[in-house]
């Protein structure tokens, strides 16, 4: 199987990724990949046999787990397949990241030329801080007259 035919599947990646952060027991990414996807323990088996057979991942037993790691080659050999088509989005990238980097220096400067601006949470938690209008009350709804309050002639 190609490497990218081996990573084209969602639930395969998933696991690639809880892999690419040490090593993982088979009962951990099963309970990851379960939850994530709603597929049963035997078909994350299934796919980690997938994995392993494919060169993606190696298997070591330690006591009752199996605790699975990522090998590097495979997705070096998907990176590779890559490298004709990089030509169309490391430009656009590139300048990406030169936007993104324009807009955080101008953003530094306007900072640095502005006057620094109390947050209101610290202004109100400051005494000498006026306190701050009470808010309007609503109004009563009027009361019937009362025999005290009306005239009887």
């Amino acid at each position: 199987m190609h490497a990218l035919d081996v990573i084209g599947d969602p639930v395969r990646r998933r696991i690639l990724e809880l892999l690419a952060d040490g090593e993982v027991a088979a009962g951990e990414v099963g309970r990851i990949v379960q939850a994530e996807f709603g597929i049963s323990q035997p078909a994350v088996s299934q796919h980690l046999r997938v994995l392993r057979e494919a060169g993606f991942a190696t298997v070591r037993p330690e006591g009752t787990r199996r605790l699975y790691t990522l090998d590097p080659a495979p997705i070096a050999e998907a990176a590779q397949w890559f490298t004709p088509f990089e030509r169309f989005w490391r430009g656009p990238l590139d300048a990406l990241g030169t936007e993104l980097a324009r807009g955080a220096r101008a953003r530094r400067r306007a900072a640095a030329t502005q006057p620094s601006r109390v947050p209101e949470a610290s202004a109100r938690e400051d005494p000498a801080a006026p306190e701050r209008p009470e808010a309007p009350r609503r109004p009563t709804r009027p009361q019937p007259p009362t025999p005290s309050t009306t005239e009887e002639h």
